[in-house]
């Protein structure tokens, strides 16, 4: 109890010399009420003309942010997803033009193939062409030796007989060379 008291008169001790110190600056108790209402008044006006606009265009600002992030973030994941499917894309296209490469080089390997073939086949006509023109040559050196060598027969038995030989003479001595030259 005893503190209540201390507390009691200190308390009456507190309201005098708030007073004293009221009157030493001049307040005005009225004049303090009415500044506290247009305190009020303004601070309500500014509350619903400025405060409340500029919350809201805070609170636009803040969304339009967030959306950025978001709209950062969808770019970034279509950006790997680009990334990615360039990367596919690409190899793709390397796994083509592989693929065309091989192609090329093995349809270069069946033209030369073909154009061997054909060589091949064009020297074996000329060969075989070579072969027939000189069994022809052949052909015709032997008839026109044997012809030669049964004229040399048929001239030199007449020079050894020392005779004339006549038209079946002379074809009988040629038939008989062309014999033995053809055994």
């Amino acid at each position: 109890m005893p503190s209540i008291l201390i507390l009691a008169q200190s308390s009456g001790g507190i309201v005098d010399s708030a007073k004293e110190i009221a009157d030493t600056f001049g307040w005005n108790p009225w004049l303090f009420l009415s500044q506290v209402i247009s305190f009020v008044i303004v601070a309500l006006l500014l509350r619903r003309f400025a405060y409340k606009p500029i919350l809201a265009v805070l609170e636009e600002r803040r969304q339009r942010i967030e959306q950025g992030l978001l709209n950062a973030e969808l770019i970034k994941k279509q950006l790997a997803g680009a990334e990615q499917r360039y990367a596919e894309i690409l190899t793709k296209a390397n796994a083509d033009a592989q693929k065309m490469i091989d192609e090329a080089r093995a349809s270069s390997a069946h033209l030369a193939e073909r154009k061997e073939e054909e060589a091949i086949a064009a020297a074996e006509q000329i060969i075989a062409k070579a072969r027939e023109a000189s069994a022809i040559e052949h052909e015709r050196t032997m008839e026109a030796l044997k012809r030669e060598l049964g004229r040399l027969v048929v001239d030199t038995t007449a020079k050894v007989t020392g005779k004339v030989l006549t038209a079946d003479d002379q074809r009988r001595l040629q038939e008989e060379a062309a014999r033995q030259l053809a055994s």
